[in-house]
């Protein structure tokens, strides 16, 4: 089994770079790197989008949630949450891109910028956005507790191997590389995803009531909608509403949203969605299997030890399956991850070079703007490794926590800006500053201060932190805009 995983990662990264290295030959730019200069059909560019969307915390670490806390978690991350998300992606993504092709943008921070007419906020969302190196971690611990319990390695070597030839392929394919990897990574996930959900089928010999009989012999509240006894899933609010919110808000990452850019006109739009959200929802109900983990591992223990939460898919893999059906399941996880990996390295990195150290600098680089893109991927490498391996060591209950904290405080602070200027005219640039601001602040203050009963002990759900802050935002920026907007069409009209 150790030995034909390395045989099977082998091949796995001979043809991850046998595409870059292709690719890597039209990448001359960062306009190229930014958004290809391929002629990408709209069906390649929506698995890509769904590959990139569903992450290492979509395959294995959400999955743990739902083995340690039951059907709750599936109602919150398999039905709230998507939900929120597609209608979301359906609503935005025109608008979306047609102001971002009128304007050239190739990141939020310079969609922003340009639609608000406003440097200050482009330099202000390129700060944010480093906030999504909590979203880099997450998946680098996900490939490494994976990897290094397939291959019997050492974790901090795993790591360490991991962001080299990550980091290191996507400093010369871009957008060029990545849309036809996540192509092929949605196919294999593809294959993973029905071998997973399958593979409890055993489980359903008495139909749904015996399979549910059995999730209540080992705890009663595993089966029930709302499970008081856990951190994140403890009521209707907590599963429903928030999900939701976060749900809508969480298409505002740059490697989500701005995928929307790659197509080539906008005919295309429909069938890129249509793509896109079905292969979507098979995805994001993989976290279904983590009830297959806890009939599988009733005590939460293997041999006799706990079985931490964020291994609790790659245990049940490397244990339940056979030597070559775990084969595939393991490259399906790695590609799980380095999908959504490659489009956070691309994006964030864009954004660093184009609209932080450019700006500060003054609009010139000491080397052309694509060799320093790659200085800013090996610095980002070098901080994945170090913070990844604190998240290994010593994690608040998962890493997706630690994840979703830094995630959804920046989603929080971009949904008012891509919303207000998608749909509304005569937009102040204070609005969405404010909005924003607004939004990182009850984020933070929430979690932070552990404000509202929710967050009053033990793990706090970010969840509850964000839609609380999203919620403010909009009706921040509402009520700015209802002063201000007026204001300003006014002065427009005279």
């Amino acid at each position: 089994m150790v030995f034909a995983g390395w045989i099977s990662v082998a091949l796995y990264v001979s043809f991850i770079l046998y595409v870059v290295v292709g690719a890597a030959r039209r990448t001359k730019d960062m306009a190229s790197y930014a958004v290809g200069n391929f002629q990408f059909s709209p069906a390649v560019v929506g698995l890509s989008l769904a590959a990139a969307m569903t992450s290492a915390a979509t395959f294995i670490i959400n999955p743990g949630f739902v083995a340690y806390y039951g059907l709750s978690g599936v109602i919150s991350m398999a039905i709230c949450l998507p939900l929120g998300s597609f209608i979301s992606l359906i609503m935005l993504s025109k608008g979306f891109r047609k102001i971002g092709n009128t304007v050239k943008a190739y990141t939020l921070a310079q969609w922003v910028g340009a639609r608000f007419d406003s440097k200050g906020m482009a330099l202000l969302f390129g700060v944010l956005s480093l906030l999504l190196i909590t979203f880099i971690v997450l998946i680098c611990v996900g490939l490494t507790q994976v990897l290094s319990i397939t291959l019997q390695t050492d974790p901090l070597y795993t790591l360490v191997a991991i962001v080299i030839f990550t980091f290191g392929y996507m400093m010369f394919g871009g957008a060029n590389s990545m849309v036809y990897t996540n192509f092929i990574q949605a196919l294999l996930k593809v294959v993973v995803a029905f071998l997973l959900l399958g593979s409890g089928y055993a489980y359903f010999e008495g139909g749904w009531s015996e399979f549910i009989a059995r999730l209540q012999a080992i705890d009663p509240n595993l089966t029930s909608a709302f499970n008081a006894q856990s951190p994140l899933f403890r009521d209707f609010f907590e599963v429903v509403v928030c999900q939701l919110i976060v749900g809508v808000a969480v298409v505002c990452q740059p490697h989500i949203i701005t995928r929307s850019l790659m197509l080539k006109k906008d005919s295309d739009v429909n069938r890129y969605l249509t793509f896109a959200i079905v292969v979507l929802a098979l995805f994001f109900f993989v976290v279904f299997t983590g009830l297959y983990a806890r009939l599988a591992f009733p005590d939460l223990q293997v041999n006799g030890k706990p079985l931490r939460l964020d291994a609790t898919m790659s245990t049940f893999i490397a244990t339940q399956f056979s030597p070559m059906t775990g084969l595939l399941m393991m490259l399906g996880l790695l590609s799980a991850g380095l999908a959504t990996l490659e489009g956070l390295i691309q994006s964030l990195s864009i954004t660093i070079t184009s609209d932080l150290i450019k700006p500060l600098l003054g609009g010139k680089l000491p080397l052309a703007e694509i060799y320093m893109n790659r200085l800013v991927i090996v610095f980002l490498g070098i901080v994945a490794i170090f913070i990844s391996y604190q998240q290994i060591t010593h994690p608040d209950l998962s890493v997706g926590i630690f994840a979703q904290n830094g995630v959804y405080a920046y989603f929080a602070a971009m949904f008012v800006p891509i919303l207000f200027g998608t749909f509304l005219k005569n937009v102040p640039a204070i609005v969405p500053t404010v909005s924003a601001i607004i939004g990182l602040i009850v984020h933070f203050g929430v979690y932070y201060g552990r404000l509202t009963p929710y967050m009053a002990s033990g793990t706090r759900n970010p969840g509850i932190a964000a839609a609380l802050a999203i919620v403010a935002a909009v009706v921040v920026g509402g009520i700015l805009q209802l002063i201000l907007g007026s204001k300003s069409s006014q002065s427009t009209n005279d």
